[in-house]
């Protein structure tokens, strides 16, 4: 994997070399989406680490930021993500993987992360559940 960068945003923009923009933390945001459904799962971040271990396992890989650790998706929980395709954003500083998801992809149990609606009711913003119980997520 190449992670020279290009100082021709033509090249990162329309070339085919896999060329990352890494934040000054060293990380790219990574979206995860069902690969079936196509709904939304997660938001996580790679460290070059964990982009070379996700593209050569087919496995999602992350960097926790709150640890400061390089984690597997699933490596406690057994919730994993196999990677069924991964794209790179116009400027090569995000990633989107379409995987197949075991179990939930949430921590708390949740199909999503995204289990809360925004609502703005009355002048007042609140958010509301639209996800189902983890209980129910995890029988």
């Amino acid at each position: 994997m190449s992670t020279a960068s290009s100082t021709h945003s033509h090249d990162v923009e329309e070339g085919l070399d896999f060329q990352p923009k890494f934040d000054a933390s060293g990380l790219v945001t990574c979206v995860a989406t069902d690969a079936t459904s196509g709904d939304v799962l997660m938001v996580a971040h790679m460290n070059d680490e964990a982009l070379r271990k996700t593209i050569a396992t087919g496995e999602a890989w992350y960097y926790s930021r709150s640890r400061k650790k390089l984690w597997k998706k699933g490596e406690s929980s057994g919730h994993t993500q196999r990677v069924v395709e991964m794209r790179m954003d116009c400027d090569q500083d995000a990633v989107w993987i379409r995987v197949e998801q075991a179990g939930a992809a949430c921590h708390t149990g949740r199909h999503s992360c995204f289990y809360r609606a925004v609502t703005g009711e009355g002048g007042e913003t609140k958010l509301s559940f639209v996800d189902a119980d983890p209980a129910k997520v995890y029988r």
